[in-house]
């Protein structure tokens, strides 16, 4: 049986051969360490398992251990599907998608039949259906609690979730239908993006660590407590780094302690700030904002206490600075490691005294206000520096939160890609569907300096070149100039290995070589013909002497491959 003819990829409703993933497989008992790809894996008894899930659901409740049980599940799903993409991106979405299913199989999960399987990444589709015959998860169940009335494959319908998702680009959603610890003879599992379920809210709650995050961020809103908890904020996410930093604002929330957010500029600090104060007891007081850095330094003084009458030339009328703005509210200072000395000595005092004197005045006022500070820089290497007041950073540094960059949570670029794309078709009123197969590879390979920031305008950038009800291709994402990375190096077994990233799909097929050539030779020290060569013959290799294999994975011509491997071989001969 086959999958029905679909504009970009068909397959057929078998599997491919297992031999590329299992090659990845790295058993190292002298080390003491199994390896997949490049992912670490441990062996674990099935009935330790049961013994881990028995423990959370008596410790934690059944939603909560379902809901850090389904978020693992989703964490493993996301990297094996950055791995079949990679091992099998030549032979099309049709193929690279039953990457999971048979990394499920070889991981010792569950024997996984398909059902049905239809992907159209370009339009944003995706419907599958699945059984699972021995899932060890519904096994451990039974033993523990025998037949029950729920589907309890929560690390697996996760697992399916994040494989799924990271592979499109965007939300997609499994479900447990059926469930062998109900009684059936089988699991089965049905999946398909977000919003085409209608009512994913109660899914989709338990990919959040915290309800300050949306999760997979659904087209609609995930109930009227959710709303009114997050607002028109972009806090989107499933990786267990940014559900930690959700995790701790919710602890601190309630309390009045003085909050230091860290992390590289553009990974979300403000955001997380507005949701602080959101549902803090001060949540209907005001949040009142000051970027430091955009303030000249001699009137940062001025815009923090407010002037009085005639302080200062220009200073026709008395004015509240942000603090007494700010009173009975929170007051977030942004990019506070900028702060020149003598300012921050006037900060320290209004935080230590609760009072602040406006510029040309001599009374003081009272404020109540809950500091919140930002900052991309390392403090403690500023104090050492006399950069940063030593007694004002240790004010601050109540309770950090670091918020994690881009790159350290891969599994959430697609929840944003989807989340950007949905935001901007509707402030623009476009209906862009997606985003293609090499749109997906290149930003999930691309290393993000500016991290959401720069996501969020890059996604602005596709929707606005795509053409209209059509997909984001790579380079309508990636032309400002970007610069994406190349390596040369050895793999575990000794052989070379390039890896090269997708930004240069974009390129036309007879420029691709070239193009890797220029990377690696900048990188490796070569010259561009060494690199060509290296890159060339190891394609072949690799397609086990299959010329037109090889050159698709270069992205050329077979023609063009024997001739380039003609001429260069007899250069160097």
């Amino acid at each position: 049986m086959s999958l029905p003819p679909r504009q970009g990829d068909t397959a057929a409703l078998h599997y491919p051969d297992v031999g590329d993933l299992l090659a990845r497989v790295r058993f190292l008992p002298e080390e003491g360490r199994i390896w997949l790809d490049d992912q670490r894996m441990l062996l674990m008894h099935s009935s330790a398992f049961g013994v881990l899930r028995r423990e959370l659901i008596e410790s934690l409740g059944t939603d909560r251990a379902r809901g850090l049980l389904t978020r693992i599940g989703y964490n493993s799903g996301a990297h094996d599907a950055e791995l079949s993409r990679k091992l099998r991106e030549a032979g099309g979405a049709g193929f690279a998608v039953f990457g999971g299913p048979q990394l499920h199989m070889l991981e010792g999960t569950a024997r996984v039949e398909p059902v049905r399987m239809e992907v159209d990444e370009e339009k944003g589709q995706f419907d599958g259906e699945f059984l699972w015959h021995g899932s060890a998860e519904a096994e451990e169940h039974i033993r523990l609690y025998g037949i029950g009335s729920e589907p309890v494959c929560w690390q697996q319908i996760g697992y399916a979730s994040g494989f799924s998702s990271r592979f499109m680009g965007r939300p997609v959603l499994f479900r447990e239908v059926e469930c062998s610890a109900q009684g059936a003879p089988h699991c089965r599992i049905v999946g398909k993006p977000v919003e085409a379920w209608g009512d994913a809210a109660g899914d989709l709650a338990f990919l959040r660590a915290d309800e300050l995050t949306a999760g997979l961020a659904a087209a609609k809103p995930i109930g009227r407590a959710a709303q009114d908890l997050l607002g028109d904020t972009d806090v989107v996410g499933a990786s267990a780094g940014f559900n930690a930093a959700c995790h701790m604002v919710r602890r601190v929330a309630d309390t009045q302690a003085t909050v230091l957010f860290l992390g590289e500029s553009g990974v979300g600090k403000e955001v997380l700030a507005r949701s602080l104060h959101r549902v803090s007891n001060r949540g209907s007081g005001p949040f009142i904002t000051i970027n430091c850095a955009a303030i000249p330094e001699n009137l940062i003084e001025s815009e923090l206490f407010g002037v009085e009458r005639g302080a200062f030339t220009g200073a026709s009328t008395a004015r509240a600075g942000r603090f007494e703005r700010a009173h009975g509210g929170t007051l977030f200072l942004d990019e506070i490691g900028i702060l020149s000395w003598t300012a921050q000595g006037k900060l320290l005092r209004a935080l230590q005294e609760r009072e602040i004197e406006r510029v040309g005045g001599t009374r003081t006022h009272k404020v109540d206000v809950r500091l919140v500070a930002a900052t991309n820089l390392n403090l403690r290497e500023e104090v050492r520096e006399r950069r940063f007041r030593e007694d004002l950073f240790f004010r601050l540094n109540v309770f950090p939160i670091t918020v994690p960059p881009l790159r350290e949570r891969r599994e959430d670029i697609p929840i944003f890609m989807n989340h950007f794309l949905r935001k901007f078709n509707q402030r623009n009123g476009r209906s862009v569907t997606g985003f293609t197969g090499r749109a997906i590879d290149a930003m999930l390979s691309y290393a993000w300096p500016g991290n959401i920031r720069e996501l969020e305008n890059i996604v602005e950038r596709g929707m606005i070149l795509a053409p209209e009800g059509g997909a984001i291709d790579a380079f309508h994402l990636f032309s400002g100039g970007e610069q994406m990375g190349a390596s040369l190096g050895l793999d575990r077994g000794g052989s070379l290995r390039v890896s090269s990233h997708a930004a240069i799909a974009d390129a036309p097929p007879a420029k691709a070589v070239d193009a890797r050539a220029d990377l690696l030779a900048a990188s490796a020290g070569l010259s561009m013909d060494e690199v060509e060569r290296l890159m060339m013959e190891r394609a072949v290799d690799q397609a086990g002497g299959n010329l037109s294999a090889a050159a698709r994975a270069l992205g050329i011509t077979r023609p063009q491959l024997a001739y380039r491997l003609k001429n260069l071989r007899a250069h160097h001969a």
